[in-house]
C-alpha cells in the first residue's frame, strides 16, 4: 500500500475480521491483521500513513524549522556537567555542538579533604582529563543509540557499559581497561540495561530479559571467563515479578530486589562475598512493599526498612520508616510513624546522616536526620521559597562525604546543582542550567488550580504561562495518571517555544499517579481506572469553566499510559479539545492485557486486573478502552506517534486505533499517525532528533489551538 505525498487522501487499512472470545463476549476485531510487522503489508501502510501525515503537516515546515532553531539557539550545546567525587576521580559529561551525545570523563582528585568540585569551564583544558566513553563514536552508523549500563568498579580501574542500537531494550555488556583504555575480550549480548560489580572488581553481575521482555533473572560474570561460565544466580519463575540488583551506598551489601506492582522481596549478599548465596531478607507477602538501607548506628549494622505493612491494626498505605538488625530485620523498631498527608518515598543512608525523601501536597520534600552519638537525632526539613518545585537527591555515591548534591527545578527554574553543607546547612549553588538569549524567569508565572472530579474530588492542576497573556488562551493540558507516576513542576528549554507564543501548560495530576499519596494511585487504577479519565475531563471543564480558555483552543496530551488517558477521553468528551496528541499511546489495553505471551503483559496485571481470569475486570476495561469503544462521533484532531521497535507498548495499538478512527468516526477534524521505523518507547534518540520532533509535535500543537505562529 502506498500514497503519493501531494494527494491528500488517507490511506484505508483493509478489514480482515478476528474474533476475540471471552467470558460469553465476542468481539470482531478488524484491524488485527497489523499486529506482523514482518508482513510487507504492514510495513507498506504505516509508511503510507507517514507519507499522509508528511503531506498533511508540510505546511509547517517552516514553523517547526523556526522552534526548532530556538531550542537550539537557547541551548548551550557544548557544555559540562558538575562533577561528582567517587574514589579519587571526579567523573562528570561534556557535550559538544554538533554532536547528539554526551562524552563521559573524568580527572584526578587533587586534594582528598577538599570537597569542592572542580570548576570546569568551555574551552579550559582540564588537568588529567581521562574520556571514559565516547557514546558519539558508539552510536556512529546506527539509526538509533541508547547507552545501558555504565558502571566503574570499586577501584576506578573498569568500565562496565552497554549498549542497544535498535531500540528494543535488549544491550550488549563490554567491558573497559581504564588504565590502557582497552576493550576487554568479555562481551555478554541480550542483556537488560544494569549492572553491578562486587568489592573486589573482578566479578559482576547483571540480568537478562525473558520472551515477555521482563528481567527475570541475575547472573554473576568474572572477567576473563566467557559468557557461557557465568553463573545463574537468581531466577524469578513468577511472570508477576520483576528482579533488579544494586548495591548499598556503603558498598558492604549486594542486594536483589524482586517486585511486582504491589509486592517487593529483597535478598542481599556482602559483596566482599561475590561467590557467596543470597538471602532473604523479608520473605514476601501479597500486597506488603519494603525497600532497604544499610546503615550504622552506634557502630552496629542496621537496615532502615520503609514497608507498607499493618502497623498496630492499621494498613500503613503511605509507607513508615522502621530499622533493624541486619541479622534480624523483622525485630523492627518503628522510626517514623504513618501519616495519612504525607508520602514517605525513600530513604538514603550515609555515615553520618540520612536523608528523607518524600511528598507531602502534591510537592517532594527532603528533610535531613543526622546519626548522632550512636542514634537518630532530630530530621529537618528543608525549605525551598517557591510554590512549584520538585527537588531531590542528586548522585552521592560516596558513604563518607560533608555535602550532599541535589538537584532542584520548577516550571520557571531552569535545574539547579546545589552542594547542601552538613555542618552549616549553607546551601551552595554549583551550577544552574543555562538558557541562552533573552530568557528570564520573571517573565513567567506557575501557580496551583484546583478542579473539582464528579465525586467531589479536588484535582490539583500545574499551571505555567507567559505574563501578560490574556485568557482565554490557547492551553496544553498533560496527563498521566498511571503506576503511581508523579509528573513534579520541571523546567524545558523547548516548552518557552509554546510559552512565548502565548500557550498556557497545564498538567492535570490525575489520580492513578503518585502526587498526592498511595490512596491517590489506589483510586486511579484497575476496577477504580476510570476515575483516571474523568479527573482529566474534570480539569479541562474547569480550565474552560473558569475562563481560561475555550474547546477551540484546548489541546491534550500524554503517552503511554497517558495515551490510554488521550484515548479514553477522546471517547468521553471529544466536545471539550480542538486536539489530542498521543505518543506511544496504550491505547488497545485489552487486547494487550487479555494475551500472557506479550511483552510484560502478566506484570501489568496488577495495574489494571486480570481480565483472562475476572470477568468484571474483562467487562470493566472493555467499557474504556479507547480501541473498542471508537464511535460514530466527531472527534477533535488526532496526533498519534509510535515506534515500530517498541517493546513496551506495540506500534500496533496505536495503527489499529487510527485504523479503526479513520473507519468510524465523524466530521473532518485531521487524524494522522506517525511511526519512527527505527526506534523505541522513547521514540528517535539522539538531541538534535529529539529537538526536531519536539518542533514537530509543537507546530501542530501550536496551529490545533490557534496559538500564535510567529
Amino acid at each position: 500500500m502506498s500514497v503519493d505525498p501531494a494527494v491528500s487522501t488517507p490511506p484505508i487499512a483493509k478489514k480482515v475480521p478476528h474474533q476475540r472470545s471471552h467470558h460469553g463476549d465476542t468481539f470482531v476485531d478488524e484491524y488485527e491483521w497489523l499486529r506482523d510487522k514482518d508482513d510487507p503489508e504492514v510495513i507498506a501502510y504505516l509508511e503510507a500513513e507517514n507519507a499522509y501525515t508528511d503531506a498533511q503537516t508540510a505546511n509547517l515546515q517552516p514553523l517547526r524549522e523556526k522552534i526548532f532553531d530556538e531550542i537550539k539557539s537557547r541551548t548551550q550545546e557544548t557544555d559540562l556537567s558538575v562533577p561528582i567525587r567517587i574514589g579519587e576521580f571526579w567523573y562528570y559529561s561534556r557535550s559538544f555542538e554538533g554532536k547528539q551525545y554526551g562524552v563521559s570523563c573524568r580527572c584526578p582528585v587533587t586534594d582528598p579533604d577538599d570537597w569542592t568540585p572542580p570548576e570546569l569551564a568551555v574551552g579550559v583544558d582540564i588537568v588529567g582529563e581521562q574520556v571514559l566513553l565516547d557514546s558519539n563514536e558508539l552510536a556512529e552508523g546506527h539509526d538509533f543509540f541508547s547507552l545501558g549500563a555504565f558502571s566503574v568498579s570499586h577501584d576506578g580501574s573498569l568500565l562496565a557499559y552497554s549498549v542497544d542500537t535498535v531500540g528494543d531494550e535488549r544491550y550488549t555488556l563490554r567491558f573497559k581497561d581504564l588504565g590502557t583504555g582497552e576493550l576487554l575480550a568479555d562481551e555478554i549480548p541480550e542483556t537488560a540495561p544494569g549492572a553491578t560489580w562486587a568489592v573486589d572488581h573482578t566479578h559482576l553481575f547483571y540480568q537478562t530479559v525473558d520472551d515477555a521482555w521482563r528481567p527475570d533473572t541475575v547472573w554473576r560474570h568474572k572477567l576473563g571467563t566467557s559468557k557461557g561460565d557465568d553463573v545463574k544466580v537468581f531466577y524469578e519463575p513468577d511472570e508477576r515479578y520483576w528482579v533488579g540488583i544494586g548495591s548499598t551506598r556503603s558498598e558492604k551489601y549486594l542486594l536483589i530486589w524482586v517486585g511486582s506492582k504491589i509486592t517487593s522481596e529483597g535478598w542481599m549478599l556482602e559483596s566482599a562475598d561475590p561467590e557467596g548465596e543470597f538471602r532473604v531478607i523479608l520473605p514476601r507477602r501479597e500486597g506488603v512493599e519494603y525497600n532497604v538501607e544499610h546503615a550504622v548506628v552506634g557502630g552496629e549494622d542496621r537496615f532502615l526498612i520503609m514497608h507498607n505493612d499493618v502497623v498496630d491494626g492499621v494498613k500503613a498505605e503511605n509507607f513508615v520508616l522502621a530499622d533493624a538488625p541486619v541479622d534480624d530485620p523483622s525485630n523492627m523498631t518503628l522510626l517514623i510513624p504513618h501519616r495519612d498527608d504525607v508520602r514517605l518515598e525513600e530513604v538514603d543512608a550515609f555515615e553520618n546522616h540520612l536523608v528523607l525523601s518524600y511528598r507531602r501536597e502534591a510537592l517532594t520534600r527532603l528533610a535531613i536526620w543526622p546519626i548522632v552519638d550512636g542514634r537518630y537525632g532530630e530530621h529537618t526539613e528543608l525549605d525551598f521559597d517557591l510554590e512549584l518545585f520538585s527537588v531531590g537527591l542528586s548522585s552521592n555515591p560516596e558513604w563518607s562525604q560533608p555535602t550532599l548534591r541535589l538537584g532542584l527545578t520548577s516550571f520557571i527554574t531552569p535545574a539547579k546543582v546545589l552542594d547542601y553543607d552538613l555542618a552549616t546547612g549553607a546551601t551552595v549553588l554549583r551550577k544552574q542550567q543555562p538558557v541562552l538569549g533573552d530568557f528570564d524567569a520573571n517573565n513567567y508565572e506557575q501557580h496551583r488550580d484546583w478542579a473539582v472530579a464528579a465525586d467531589g474530588t479536588r484535582i490539583p492542576i500545574s499551571v505555567v504561562v507567559r505574563k501578560g497573556v490574556e485568557r482565554p488562551a490557547p492551553t496544553l493540558l498533560y496527563g498521566y495518571g498511571s503506576y503511581e507516576a508523579s509528573m513534579d513542576p520541571a523546567f524545558s528549554v523547548a516548552r518557552l517555544s509554546l510559552l512565548d507564543r502565548g500557550m498556557v501548560f497545564a498538567v492535570a495530576h490525575v489520580r492513578g499517579g503518585g502526587e498526592m499519596g498511595r490512596l491517590w494511585y489506589e483510586n486511579g487504577k484497575t476496577l477504580t481506572k476510570k476515575n483516571t479519565f474523568t479527573d482529566f475531563v474534570s480539569c479541562a471543564q474547569h480550565l474552560v469553566d473558569s475562563g481560561a480558555t475555550t474547546p477551540e483552543r484546548l489541546v491534550a496530551d500524554g503517552g503511554s499510559a497517558g495515551g490510554l488517558l488521550m484515548g479514553a477521553v477522546a471517547n468521553l468528551a471529544p466536545e471539550l479539545f480542538a486536539g489530542i496528541m498521543a505518543n506511544v499511546p496504550f491505547v488497545d489495553p485489552l487486547t494487550s492485557i487479555l494475551d500472557p505471551s506479550l511483552p510484560l503483559t502478566v506484570i501489568e496485571w496488577d495495574e489494571w486486573g486480570n481480565p483472562l481470569a475476572d470477568k468484571d475486570v474483562y467487562e470493566y476495561m472493555k467499557s474504556y478502552s479507547p480501541y473498542e469503544n471508537v464511535a460514530a462521533k466527531d472527534y477533535p484532531a488526532i496526533l498519534a506517534i509510535t515506534s515500530l521497535n517498541d517493546t513496551r507498548v506495540l506500534y500496533v495499538e496505536p495503527a489499529k486505533w487510527v485504523a479503526r478512527l479513520r473507519a468510524t468516526k465523524t466530521g473532518d477534524a485531521p487524524l494522522l499517525l506517525k511511526t519512527e521505523m527505527s526506534a523505541g518507547h522513547g521514540g528517535v534518540s539522539g538531541r538534535y532528533e529529539k529537538w526536531k520532533e519536539a518542533a514537530f509535535e509543537y507546530s501542530w500543537l501550536l496551529v490545533t489551538s490557534g496559538a500564535e505562529q510567529e
